[in-house]
């Protein structure tokens, strides 16, 4: 998966270049700046919340799956368009893993 993450890096970065933003949806995102790039990260938290909200009633995790994918897709935008990207989030992760949620929470407290 890691593979698939590097991929679309490469290719949210090169799309920062497109000057045709017409012919890219993550161009044009990039072209309409942070704040369009946030709002839609914010849009697409709020709809993968609903659809957690509805799995859980249906049992049906698809729209959740779908929801959670654009999510992350547009949280990648905004690393893509910030100067990072997913490898920064999983080196992250993995710098975490083996803590406890109690102890990677107090550790950030003290380092803020």
């Amino acid at each position: 998966m890691s593979d698939l993450l590097q991929q679309l890096d490469a290719v949210l970065e090169s799309r920062k270049h497109v000057s045709d933003a017409d012919k890219s949806y993550v161009a044009s995102l990039h072209k309409k700046g942070l704040n369009k790039i946030l709002e839609k990260v914010g849009e697409e938290a709020t709809e993968t919340i609903l659809a957690a909200k509805d799995a859980q009633s249906s049992g049906d995790n698809k729209d959740m799956i779908a929801e959670t994918a654009d999510l992350w897709f547009h949280s990648l935008v905004m690393l893509s368009h910030l100067g990072a990207d997913s490898q920064d989030v999983l080196h992250e992760l993995a710098r975490r893993f083996g803590l406890s949620g109690h102890e990677e929470k107090a550790a950030r407290s003290k380092e803020h």
